[in-house]
């Protein structure tokens, strides 16, 4: 009997130094995480994220490009006229290689026509170049709106993947595990679509606010250029 006691004594003191089992952690959710559950949705979403990204940076480069000028440019094309230096106006155009200055280099040989010749030869240049600066923004609005759109079909799969799952289900017993694949899928697809949804909104908006900032200055070197051609005949 005293073997026995000294027996579980020691089965007990090798038991007390072996390392206690911890629970496992449950699995945080990150990005990924989400994006996997999400299922093939949340590809086509990241697709149009990246495309809303490059589309915005291109277009902010290509838009600030065009809003800079040299402030002298139009005192400069001003004494060139006025002196008769009609090429040097030309190549002080082309060296500025704006929007502006294409349009007043195409006003400057229209010079001797009709002020109505001028002003709609300057005019089919400035709407030439806003398409330029529009270029893409409409693929932009496309997935502003489409992004939400695609998320709310993701939202209506994973509802039908989880009544589906319930359906399967016999003998009236319902599973947590077996529905949550499927509201994995409804929920985290509404986001992504979200997210992109109005991240390329936003984007859109502030591109054409730029835009619109260039094209008020476009209208104001119309408007030198032409009072520029009236000034000579006072």
């Amino acid at each position: 009997m005293d073997m026995l006691w000294i027996l579980l004594q020691d089965v007990a003191n090798v038991a007390a130094t072996l390392p206690m089992e911890t629970a496992a952690e449950p699995e945080k959710m990150n990005l990924w995480t989400m994006a996997v559950y999400g299922g093939p949705i949340m590809i086509l979403l990241a697709l149009m994220f990246a495309g809303a990204v490059y589309l915005f940076i291109e277009r902010l480069l290509t838009i600030n490009k065009a809003s800079k000028e040299d402030k002298t440019f139009m005192d400069r094309i001003k004494d060139y006229i006025y002196d008769g230096k009609i090429e040097s106006a030309v190549k002080l155009c082309a060296e500025a290689n704006s929007p502006s200055a294409r349009m007043v280099e195409k006003g400057i040989s229209r010079i001797g026509r009709p002020m109505s010749d001028v002003l709609v030869a300057i005019e089919n240049v400035g709407n030439i170049e806003i398409a330029k600066l529009e270029k893409g923004l409409v693929i932009m609005a496309s997935i502003s709106g489409g992004a939400p759109m695609l998320g709310f079909l993701g939202t209506v799969l994973g509802m039908v993947k989880t009544f589906y799952n319930m359906a399967q289900t016999s003998g009236g017993t319902i599973e947590l595990s077996a529905l949550s694949e499927g509201m994995y899928t409804a929920m985290v697809t509404t986001i992504g679509g979200l997210i992109v949804g109005i991240l390329a909104y936003f984007a859109y908006n502030y591109l054409v606010s730029r835009i619109d900032s260039v094209v008020r200055k476009l209208e104001t070197r119309t408007m030198e250029f032409l009072d520029l051609l009236n000034e000579p005949a006072k």
